[in-house]
């Protein structure tokens, strides 16, 4: 369900009920809109992630039909009438919350949530939630072939699916497929898999960083962005980083980590050195105690998965890439 929520109200009556809901909707701010709707609306819709608005519909799709980007980035929107009988998920239904907060607002209320999602109607699959809750990304080129394999769900009943990582338990409408070339849905860390499916990019690969000391976080950036486009791999898939912990106050690789969401683990040389098969340096060793630092943390942070990028160098900075064995719900 959404998270901070605006709770706008036109009328005296809606303002009451506005109230009830806001000393039931943890997070909630209720804003009376009696003469300046537009500015506030425009307001809340960029500063909180679900708009609750008692209200006629038409005038809450009058005013924010300019804002409207798409159901990945604008907020859930419920409509409520002042008697609280309906609670109407007007936008970002799925991915926004919308459908969970109408819900909630029914529930508070003893209304009626309006729920018109054609997956929930039908009971099928959700696919876009579905996809989230397993850490699944949309590969940029496939957005589009998503949209269509959901109304494929909703038209035929099932849809089919390769994937390169075991999985939990499948809904039943989502049919496990042997091979990529025919799948509708592909869950893959590569991008180079021949397919006509929507691939989804799970968060299955561990990069090991090694740098000097100082190096600029755009430095680490870059060599990450080349590792993958190199070898074919997604850069969404990069769950995390690892290094030794010579590393951990490293202000680079911490600005790196902190900007793109990354956390990190650090491994000690002893840690490091107990990796097998990995490559070693003359020089890391003098430097660190360690043999390497890329391709053993990599190994250790992914749960001893496979190496699938040996160190590549640049200047400043290795990288190297493992695999995790599974995709996680």
């Amino acid at each position: 369900m959404a998270g901070r929520i605006a709770i706008l109200a036109l009328t005296d009556g809606g303002q009451q009920l506005a109230g009830k809901l806001a000393a039931e909707l943890v997070g909630s701010t209720v804003f009376p809109c009696r003469g300046r709707l537009r500015s506030t609306m425009h307001q809340c819709w960029h500063e909180y992630d679900g708009l609750i608005c008692i209200m006629a519909t038409g005038i809450v799709v009058r005013t924010l039909a300019p804002l409207l980007k798409d159901k990945r980035q604008d907020p859930a929107v419920v409509v409520c009438d002042e008697k609280g009988r309906f609670a109407v998920s007007l936008l970002s239904g799925h991915l926004g919350g919308g459908n969970a907060l109408a819900l909630r607002v029914a529930e508070i209320l003893g209304g009626q949530a309006v729920i018109t999602t054609a997956s929930d109607v039908l009971g099928h699959t959700a696919l876009d939630l579905w996809t989230r809750e397993l850490g699944l990304v949309v590969a940029e080129n496939s957005k589009r072939k998503l949209t269509g394999v959901m109304g494929k769900l909703v038209n035929q009943g099932s849809v089919s699916l390769y994937s390169d990582y075991p999985l939990p338990d499948l809904p039943e409408d989502i049919e496990l497929q042997p091979a990529p070339e025919s799948a509708d849905l592909v869950i893959t860390c590569r991008t180079d898999l021949q397919t006509g499916g929507a691939v989804l990019h799970p968060k299955g690969l561990v990069a090991g960083i090694g740098c000097n000391r100082n190096t600029p976080a755009e430095e680490i950036d870059q060599a990450l962005r080349e590792a993958c486009r190199e070898n074919q791999l997604a850069l969404e898939s990069v769950r995390s980083l690892a290094s030794i912990d010579l590393k951990n106050d490293e202000p680079g690789l911490l600005e790196f980590a902190d900007t793109h969401g990354y956390a990190i683990d650090f491994y000690t040389r002893d840690q490091l050195n107990g990796v097998e098969n990995v490559s070693t340096s003359a020089a890391v060793l003098k430097a660190t105690g360690a043999k390497g630092v890329a391709e053993p943390a990599a190994v250790l942070a992914s749960g001893g998965g496979c190496l699938l990028v040996k160190k590549m160098k640049w200047a400043n900075v290795t990288v190297a890439l493992a695999e995790k064995y599974s995709v996680e719900g």
